[in-house]
């Protein structure tokens, strides 16, 4: 009982403090995956702190440039999202009642003209449209989001440009707390160097399986046809780097864009199956062989 209540209790800390622990293990995983580079330019007799500057003023340069690459589409899709909303709108209501209104629709239609004019007759106004959250209201929610997420990402860099600059203090550290003999110390190294190898090599493969996945949908979707075939393969890529709900978005996202663009349900459903397939051949198979290869671990488990 107490190890269950310690484990319930020890969730749901974690919920609590989720703005703390998310950037944290962010930046310990980059400090991870970035590690082998710092250690190749220090070999090269470039001191720890100027290399971890080095990677990381490296790694937002490339991610500018992934951005400004795909600026204009990214800002082509933001001025089309209004317009995009309503035809999606439109498409739905026609999907769920048919492309020809029914005959109990015209008698809706026509009791909500005559209600209409019967209001302008007596003088009265007719009834407000209901209330709803503002659009300045919804774009200040939205800023307010897109503001935490960067602070997150921004805190994440920081832990990761400085456990890169730190070098091995902390691995000295633990060292030092980890036994008074060499054996078991030895030890403690053999553990350590373990960790290192298994969550490069997970981040690694990861990381060559979601950029191989965004590479064949491009092609997938510039076959359909899909116009900004390279932003919405790189969106489902970084969302495929979630866990479980990751590919469920990204295929609501493809239905989506698919639903907006073609007039065909076939193409739609051809769409969703071709990143489905795309997703179970590289994200389920492949990247579990190549994680069972590179832990020495059964792709099963």
């Amino acid at each position: 009982a107490l190890v269950v209540l310690a484990t319930v209790a020890g969730i749901g800390a974690l919920k609590i403090a989720l703005a703390f622990f998310v950037p944290l293990v962010v930046g310990i995983l980059g400090a991870y995956a970035l590690r082998p580079i710092v250690s190749k330019l220090a070999s090269w007799k470039v001191p720890e702190p100027l290399a971890a500057a080095i990677v990381m003023v490296a790694l937002v340069g490339a991610l500018g440039c992934g951005a400004y690459a795909l600026r204009d589409q990214a800002t082509s899709a933001l001025a089309d999202l209004p317009h995009a909303a309503h035809s999606l709108r439109l498409k739905l209501h026609t999907l769920a009642n048919g492309p020809d209104p029914t005959p109990l629709a015209h008698v809706k239609a026509a009791a909500d003209e005559l209600k209409k004019a019967a209001s302008e007759v007596s003088g009265e106004p007719a009834p407000p449209p209901a209330a709803g959250p503002g659009i300045v209201d919804r774009h200040a929610a939205d800023g307010v989001n897109a503001l935490g997420v960067l602070t997150t990402l921004g805190v994440a860099l920081a832990i990761t440009l400085f456990l890169l600059a730190a070098g091995n203090s902390f691995r000295r550290k633990l060292l030092r707390v980890g036994g008074n003999t060499l054996k078991e110390r030895r030890i403690t190294v053999e553990i350590l160097d373990e960790i290192d190898v298994q969550v490069q090599r997970y981040l690694l493969v990861m990381l060559l399986t979601n950029v191989a996945l965004g590479f064949v949908l491009w092609g997938v979707f510039a076959a359909f046809g899909v116009e900004r075939a390279a932003l919405l393969a790189s969106c489902v890529a970084v969302l495929h780097a979630i866990p479980y709900l990751g590919i469920v978005f990204a295929l609501v996202l493809v239905a989506t864009v698919g639903i907006l663009q073609f007039s065909s349900a076939g193409i739609v459903v051809a769409l969703v199956v071709a990143t489905s397939a795309a997703s179970v051949a590289l994200g389920l198979f492949l990247q579990n062989w190549l994680q069972g290869r590179a832990s020495r671990m059964n792709p099963v488990a």
